[in-house]
């Protein structure tokens, strides 16, 4: 689960490269966004990837808490009631804290 966790952190970190690199080029070229003949524009691309970094760091909390009840020794089991958490649930959502039960009730 390690691998699982550390994988999704390291591709919230490689997203903000991006939006750094989408940052970086647009200010190194004069472009007039509003009138580009080639589709997309650089604003809406950054604002894509704005919101996509936001939802992102929002989950990176989560996946810093869940390596730190792995390390703990209390992964797979459920923050609220203690009951274990299911493998499933554990393979589709890293992160998760919550049993399905609790994850109901939020």
């Amino acid at each position: 689960m390690r691998d699982a966790l550390t994988e999704r952190r390291d591709r919230i970190t490689a997203l903000r490269r991006d939006r750094d690199g989408i940052v970086s080029a647009a200010a190194l070229v004069a472009v007039d966004d509003e009138h580009d003949p080639e589709g997309a524009t650089v604003g809406y691309e950054r604002a894509h990837v704005d919101a996509l970094l936001t939802a992102a760091l929002d989950r990176l909390d989560e996946l810093d808490a869940a390596l730190a009840r792995l390390d703990a020794g209390h992964y797979g089991t459920c923050t609220a009631c203690g009951a274990p958490i299911p493998a499933g649930r554990l393979t589709a959502r890293p992160e998760t804290r919550h049993c399905l039960t609790c994850a109901a009730r939020r």
